[in-house]
Parts: structure tokens; sequence; C-alpha cells
């Protein structure tokens, strides 16, 4: 169920226009020659014309989470352009941000809350990426207009500033970086990929995005699809650098791994794979699903943890299953314990029966720096008969890519994939080319454009996570000697095996008197699922009026987390306890209670005196 201030949000974005920022960029794609060629990846020049025309966030707005029925999140961040990717920072995991087509950026610092601040580029033709190196700084690449290079702009604090825009990288089509979180001998060294004519270029910064030197030429590449990671050499953290380009047809790919051992200085041809088919169905000259366009972009990760796996060079890629045009798309996994030379036969990451029935594609990837843990998140229509729409799966590996855990379902409202009212352009129709996926030691946090509403709209959520609820929405209560007890609940979760440490706020303060929030059990709920009462009490003549109970729970590092809120109606008669029909929790006989009555199972009834 949706919030209604998110309705009211929605429905006002239908008159809002607020492109100033984007319409400020010079964006320089007139009479753009690639278009029509299924071997670039661009925003369709006729969506460019009229980005004017396509509602998007107003800067001043706050995110607002959805929640469904059964207590789970997707945090709601607006109207953007698609393509979001996420970064968080490895020394604060509730800071985070996300970037969208074409410059639309959000963050937060407490991890639940986001809002925007976009950099200025001089100019701007979007395929956002961002990444954080270890230092907690904030790397954020854009592709220039007209399309020569990338424009890379730098923050220390989260983008609530931004340095000038500096030169990354040069090329014509879709970019990439990534930053090293290691403490190893090339910490916070940053590079980047870009696809260039007939190769693609290998760029980086050794000095903390000072400045950025271009290294080399990579080839063969004739597709968009490029991708960096950096991974370990050894025992050096950090010491070896991945990159693989995309050439041959774009219905049966040639990935080319390359491998730098000097922090980037120089890259070495390492091997050529063939691992992609079609993705769908060939619709002029691209791959597409459901009249989305697509393509088997060859995803990369490298294992930089302790554990047993470390080292592991990691590649997702989407193709269909059994080969062929028209046939549906799988998930795989592969995995290089050589630096690229070999890899492992494919692991497919969906569990769903019958795979052959249902459309999986549009994969994201992040393997945990500390814990080595592989995540993926793509998008699914096993749960649509008829395959028109999708909602967002995200599983996860523990054991280096050998198998993967029961697919979680991470978006809580489908969408139909043919969103012709969403503003994309082109025949497959551009909706985004990528989602992002980003992670801490405990749990990961994905990003996606999601269609429910019939606009690229912007989706984060949590996974592992918790399914969070109150017992009630509302109390009364006296101003003095009022006791009123309401549950937490944790009623499900998906993977999430930690514990939740829950806290509040109440607005406004009181004028006078106190209203007093106990935990009669403690703060922390040690093996959700399960509840947490929260008691309610008041004194000293708090005025009659509404107060709002914020309560906040979190995972042990910060994250996940989520907010529910109470009403407290104060000026009610009585001061009566209010108690769950539940009371595995609670303590008996509760103050107050004539006699009780066992109810034949494994809770109890309350039974009124004299009966």
């Amino acid at each position: 169920m949706k919030k209604s201030k998110h309705n009211f949000k929605v429905m006002h974005f239908v008159f809002v226009f607020a492109l100033v920022s984007v319409i400020s960029f010079s964006i320089g794609f007139n009479n753009n020659p690639w278009d029509a060629d299924p071997n670039f990846d661009g925003i369709p020049q006729e969506v460019l014309d009229n980005l004017n025309q396509h509602p998007q966030t107003p800067d001043n707005f706050m995110s607002d989470p959805v929640t469904d029925a059964d207590g789970y999140d997707n945090f709601y961040l607006g109207v953007d352009f698609a393509e979001g990717h996420i970064s968080m920072n490895p020394n604060n995991p509730q800071q985070m941000f996300v970037a969208y087509n074409i410059n639309n950026t959000w963050y937060t610092n407490n991890g639940h809350d986001w809002y925007r601040n976009n950099p200025s580029f001089p100019s701007s033709s979007g395929d956002p990426v961002t990444a954080y190196d270890g230092a907690g700084n904030l790397y954020y690449d854009n592709m220039k207009s007209p399309i020569s290079g990338t424009w890379v702009v730098k923050s220390t604090n989260n983008s609530t500033t931004w340095s000038s825009a500096l030169t990354f990288n040069t090329g014509n089509d879709k970019n990439w970086i990534a930053a090293d979180q290691t403490n190893g001998s090339y910490q916070n060294y940053v590079y980047g990929v870009m696809t260039n004519s007939g190769t693609a270029s290998f760029s980086r910064s050794t000095n903390q995005g000072a400045s950025f030197s271009f290294v080399q030429s990579m080839s063969p590449h004739s597709l968009p699809g490029a991708m960096v990671a950096v991974g370990p050499y050894g025992s050096t953290n950090g010491g070896a650098v991945y990159a693989v380009t995309n050439s041959g047809s774009a219905f049966s790919s040639t990935y080319t791994f390359f491998r730098s051992t000097n922090g980037g200085a120089s890259l070495t041809s390492m091997s050529s794979q063939n691992f992609s088919n079609y993705v769908g169905t060939n619709v002029s000259g691209r791959n597409s699903v459901q009249n989305m366009r697509t393509r088997p972009y060859p995803f990369i990760a490298a294992d930089n943890s302790s554990g047993t796996y470390r080292g592991r060079l990691y590649i997702v890629y989407a193709s269909n299953q059994p080969a062929g045009n028209g046939n549906k798309p799988d998930i795989f996994c592969r995995y290089s314990t050589n630096g690229g030379t070999t890899f492992s036969s494919e692991v497919r990451v969906n569990d769903d029966a019958n795979s052959q029935n249902h459309n999986q594609w549009h994969p994201a990837i992040w393997c945990d720096v500390q814990t080595g843990r592989l995540y993926v998140q793509w998008m699914d229509t096993r749960d649509t008969p008829t395959s028109d729409s999708a909602l967002i799966y995200a599983s996860y590996s523990d054991d280096g890519g050998q198998t993967f855990v029961t697919n979680q379902k991470i978006s809580n409202k489908k969408m139909r994939i043919n969103c012709s009212s969403c503003g994309g352009g082109g025949t497959p129709r551009y909706q985004g080319d990528y989602n992002g996926i980003v992670s801490n030691s405990k749990v990961s946090a994905l990003t996606w454009a999601d269609f429910r509403n019939n606009n690229f709209a912007s989706y984060v959520a949590y996974f592992p996570d918790y399914a969070m609820k109150l017992s009630t929405a509302s109390i009364t209560i006296p101003g003095s000697g009022g006791n009123q007890t309401v549950q937490m609940q944790v009623p499900s979760v998906k993977l999430y095996s930690d514990n939740v440490q829950v806290s509040h706020s109440i607005s406004p303060t009181p004028g006078a008197g106190n209203i007093n929030i106990g935990y009669p059990s403690g703060q922390t709920l040690s093996s959700p699922p399960g509840n947490l009462p929260i008691q309610i009490t008041t004194s000293g003549g708090v005025p009659t009026g509404n107060y709002t109970l914020t309560v906040t729970s979190q995972g042990p590092n910060g994250t996940p987390v989520h907010k529910r809120e109470l009403t407290i109606n104060v000026g009610g008669g009585g001061g009566s306890s209010a108690f769950p029909e539940s009371f595995e929790s609670v303590t008996f006989p509760p103050p107050g209670w004539g006699k009780l009555n066992p109810d034949g199972g494994p809770g109890w009834n309350r039974q009124t005196v004299g009966t």
C-alpha cells in the first residue's frame, strides 16, 4: 500500500517541469548519425529533443518510501530518466549516492532519507556512473556533449559540495568507472573505460581525482559494454585491475579480458571468450525483451576479501536459454581463478522452474570488498504468465559463484515492460541500459528504473532486508497517567539474519509534561522475525493534540534502515492499557487484568472480569 503523500507527489509531477539544470547543459546531439545504429547505445535523438516534455522530480523533493502490505519498503526517489548507478561510502554504509540520466542525482546520509544536489557539468549526455574510493571520496562520471569523452566531478562530503569538472576519459559511447577501496599499494586509484571508434579507452587517476590520464586503447572492441573492476593480485590488495571489451555480433558477443598488475599503468590481454547469444528477440538489429532494448553487457567484479575465494574474477550476463532468436534469457555467472585466462562453466543465477518460459535480463552485480559475497540483481517476468510485466529480483553467492541463494523479490509492484508513456524512444524502445547495486559487509542496496506508474520512476531498496510494521497506526491517551503498549513488528525477512535495533523520536516536543517511551524487552530484536514492545506513558499534563512517534529500526551497522510513524492523540479519556493480541513477549498476568483464559493454542485471550 502506498502512502497518500506519495500519490499526491506523483500527480504533481505531471505539472512540474524541473529540468532547468538539464536544459542548461548543451545537449548537442542534433542530427546524431548513431541513432539508428544498433552498435551504439546512446539516448535516441527524438528523446533528447523533447526532454522538457518529460516531467521529472523537482530539486526540493524528498524521498518517500512505498511500503507494501507485507511491510517491505521500496524507496521512491521521484521521476528521472533511467540508468541509475549507485555507490556507497565504504567508511559509512549509511552514506550513498545514486545518479540517473541525464544528470539527476540523489544522496542519503542516514540510509533512509534521500535528497538532490546535482553537480554542474560544462555539458552532459548521460550514462552516469559513480564510485567511492577507500578514503571516502565520491566520483561521478558523465558523458560530454557532443560525446567526445567524459567529465568527472569529485565530492569529499557525499555530494554536499562538488569539485569543478575534469576530463576523465575519451570516446563516443558507454563509459564505466571503478575505484580502489582497499588498503593496498594502489589505494584510492580511480579507473575508467569507454567505448571509442573500434577500441575501448582506459584511463586512470593516481592522485584521488586531482588529475586523470589516458593509459591505452584496448581492442577488439566494437560494441558498447566495456567494464572495469578492481581485485587483488596475490597478497597485494587492489593489485589487479580488470577490464573487459565487447566485440563481434550483437547476438554473439566476444568478451576480451585485460588485466593490469601495476596500478593500471598498462594492461595485458588475458583471453577472449564467447559466452553470450541473443537476449530475447532481434528487433532492428538490437536485442529486445518486450520492445525494451537490451544487450548482454559483460558485468565484471572481483573478490578483494581475505576469504576462501579471494582473487576470483566474476562475469555476469544475460543470454537466451535455449540459445536462439526469440527465446527467453536467463542470468548466468562464470568465474576465473587465474586472472581471466580461463573461466568456469556457466551457473544459472535465477532459480525459477521452467525458466525457458520467463525472461530474466538487465543484470547488475557487486562483489563485497570485505566478505566476498557476490550480489546480482535483474529484471524478471516469472510472476507474469504473459511475460509482459516484470519485477526486480536479486540473489547472492557465498561460495565463489558456484551456487546462488534462493531468489528474492525486491520491487513490491509489477511494472509493464513496454512502457509507451515513459518517454523513451526508438524501436526497440530505450528504457535505460543498466541498473545498479552496491554493498557493505551486511547488506546490499539496489537502484533501478521502475515503470509501475508509466514513467521512469527511480527506486532504491535493501537486500537482504526485513519487513517492518507497527501494531497500530494511532493511539488515544490522556495527558497524565496514560499507559499503552504497541508492538514494533518484523513479520518476515528476505534472507536477513542480523538483529534489528530500534530507536524513536517524537514531534513536536510537548509544551508541558512528558510523553515517555520505554522498551520493556530492550531496544534490540535479536532474532527476527518477531515483535518488540514499545511502552508509551504520559505525565505532567501533556497538552491536548496530536504528536507523531517515529520508530526507526536498523541493522547493526545502520543498514537496512526503516521508519514507521504512529499518531499519539493526547486528550482522550481513560488511561487504560492496550495489550497486543499475541502475548509471546508479555509477562503474565499483565497489570490490571482480571482473569486469563487459555485459548487452547500457543497464545492467550483476555476474558472480561465476571464472565
